[in-house]
């Protein structure tokens, strides 16, 4: 019995020295060790790791909606909630005028050609009639029907009973990254243009409550401002703002010199009428912006493309007069500069992410939903890498399978890949900060070029 328990003694120190020197090896061949980018932290808490778990309204702002609600006429709420949740997601931009000037000739061109070849005795002037209209209600038919978003009480309230969560959700979520990825940054001033309810406002003073001593919205909608102010104030407008220092305006400061640390937009430019009002916002918003520009939008092809667009504005577009000359910089969520991948290589599967949130508690809700969103940071700062490691951004959901992990990445070269990690060629930190890692988050990725695969 004792010579089994020594042998069994003598295994397991054989077994535990192996272990041994199969790490030490491992850092040897894979010289991002534990020290180098994970800062101390557990594998499940890697500095890449984004992710919020499911999302609560703060408790004074969930009870001042249920107040607000509790004190509507609106029939229907929760239909028209859903209503217009569904309208909201499946909104486009407005076609622009020469878009429209470019079918209208095709359509007329093509009419012509199809006359000439009937030949025969025509009037001009009356077939010229017959195929303008016909173009103009081919023109009709096919061309989206864009109107402005306007807000009264009313649809004010449908509008935070549809948004207010999963907007305050996907605001918190990508101020998270801020946070984490730069936890000197402390802001004393915040812009939300098209602050719509406010949640900009409670989602950054859930981080820097301490510091922010001014915040300013602005929406153009009075009634929407006057939500907002009654969601401060507990649904009464004669008690005192739980978060003070908060200004309403419908129209943006004048003075190009006034600055902000933090700037957001969270689903306003999509409400913008046209690429011209949407660029002159965005050069707008970044002249305002002293460190940090956030922009988020519905997680469709249509958002994910507005923001493209921003982005190539602010990195390619020169302003002559630029009374901060600070170049900017994309913080999140590319881990690069070059034109985005997915437009190319996945152009039918926009750049998104998700959060999960719990909803206002109403009849019929669920006790969990997600908010599909997509979001751009920009930066006054350079963050064009960290610490010489190379980060890459998770961009769909990862498959986690005995030994080997799948995931899909957008990498700094400006591609996207599928890579399979494993222990043996990324090294254990790496494989298990893979597989405690989730859709959205960043991972630092070492491999050979054999080892993945580009999405073509």
């Amino acid at each position: 019995m004792a010579f089994r328990a020594y042998g069994a003694r003598v295994l397991y120190q054989r077994v535990d020295a192996v272990r041994i020197m199969y790490r030490a090896l491992s850092a040897e061949v894979h010289p991002q060790s534990h020290a180098d980018f994970l800062k101390g932290a557990p594998h499940r808490k890697h500095p890449g790791v984004t992710n919020l778990k499911t999302l609560r309204l703060p408790d004074e702002l969930q009870k001042a909606a249920q107040a607000i609600i509790h004190g509507t006429e609106v029939s229907g709420l929760v239909d028209k909630a859903r209503s217009l949740t569904n309208f909201l997601w499946s909104r486009k931009r407005a076609p622009e005028d020469v878009t429209l000037r470019e079918r209208a000739m095709a359509l007329e061109k093509n009419l012509w050609e199809k006359t000439k070849e009937k030949g025969g005795d025509v009037d001009l002037q009356l077939l010229e009639t017959q195929i303008t209209k016909k173009v103009l209600c081919d023109l009709r038919k096919t061309t989206y029907h864009w109107s402005p978003m306007r807000y009264d009480e009313e649809l004010g309230v449908v509008y935070m009973v549809a948004k207010l969560a999963g907007g305050y959700a996907a605001v918190k979520r990508v101020l998270n990254e801020i946070k984490k990825r730069d936890p000197s940054f402390s802001p004393h001033s915040l812009l939300d243009f098209g602050s719509g309810l406010g949640t900009a406002v409670w989602a950054s003073h859930s981080f820097w409550g301490d510091t922010l001593k001014e915040m300013v919205c602005v929406d153009n909608s009075g009634a929407m401002n006057t939500i907002a102010d009654r969601l401060l104030r507990g649904s009464s407008e004669k008690d005192e703002p739980v978060i003070k220092q908060v200004y309403f305006r419908q129209f943006l400061p004048v003075s190009p010199k006034v600055q902000f640390d933090l700037v957001v937009g969270a689903f306003s430019l999509s409400e913008l009428a046209s690429q011209k009002e949407r660029e002159d916002a965005i050069l707008t918003l970044w002249r305002k912006t002293s460190s940090y520009l956030v922009l988020v939008e519905n997680g469709t092809k249509e958002g994910h493309q507005i923001l493209m667009d921003a982005r190539d504005i602010l990195l390619k577009k020169q302003e002559r007069t630029a009374h901060d000359p600070r170049r900017p910089s994309v913080f999140a969520p590319c881990p690069h500069e070059s034109p985005c991948p997915k437009l190319f290589q996945l152009p039918l599967v926009p750049c998104n992410f998700s959060q999960a949130y719990s909803p206002l508690p109403l009849p019929g809700a669920p006790d969990r939903l997600t908010e599909r969103f997509s979001y751009l940071v920009l930066s006054r700062t350079d963050w064009a890498g960290g610490e010489g490691l190379d980060w890459a951004r998770l961009t769909a959901p990862v498959l986690r399978r005995p030994r080997h992990v799948h995931c899909q990445v957008c990498c700094s070269s400006g591609e996207i890949k599928r890579v399979v990690v494993t222990a043996h060629r990324h090294g254990r930190d790496v494989y298990r900060c893979a597989r405690s890692s989730d859709w959205g988050d960043q991972l630092p990725i070492i491999q050979p070029e054999d080892d993945s695969s580009n999405l073509d």
